[in-house]
């Protein structure tokens, strides 16, 4: 795939971060891709399903599962606006994801802090894809928190 592309669909991404970010959630989005057309969209809903494990890349995983009607989706990408954190990670290597596409990285919880591996051996890994935009929604998210 080209970075054109992974820009058009982590643009898809940041359109669910913004959906977030209105509703008054951390403003993560993502979008699975299979064969060069999105199966799924998700953006965090943890506020609103009152829910820890209502992450984004959950979210996606589960509808582009569903989608799909198979559990793997080893022919997928997935683009999310931050790197994913360890129990997303998890996920993603259970669903045997193809490639993972993810914009910001994140220095406190993201899945690179663990030392083994925990995506699937398999799982190609792109990093930094339209960082400054999703960082900028993130900074814009937590200033306006620490204001109120």
């Amino acid at each position: 795939m080209e970075l054109n592309t992974h820009s058009f669909f982590m643009k898809e991404a940041l359109k669910e971060a913004v959906k977030a970010f209105d509703a008054g959630e951390v403003p993560v989005g993502a979008v699975v891709v299979c064969q060069n057309k999105i199966i799924a969209r998700a953006h965090n809903q943890t506020e609103q399903l009152n829910d820890a494990t209502a992450h984004a890349e959950m979210l996606a995983v589960t509808s582009a599962a569903n989608y799909l009607g198979s559990k793997y989706l080893d022919e997928c990408t997935l683009y999310v606006t931050l790197e994913p954190c360890v129990m997303c990670a998890g996920a993603l290597h259970w669903s045997q994801l193809q490639r993972l596409v993810y914009g910001a990285e994140d220095v406190q919880r993201g899945f690179h802090l663990v030392k083994s591996p925990v995506l699937h051996p398999r799982t190609e890994v792109i990093k930094g894809v339209m960082n400054q935009e999703s960082m900028t929604l993130m900074d814009r998210f937590f200033k306006m928190i620490r204001e109120k």
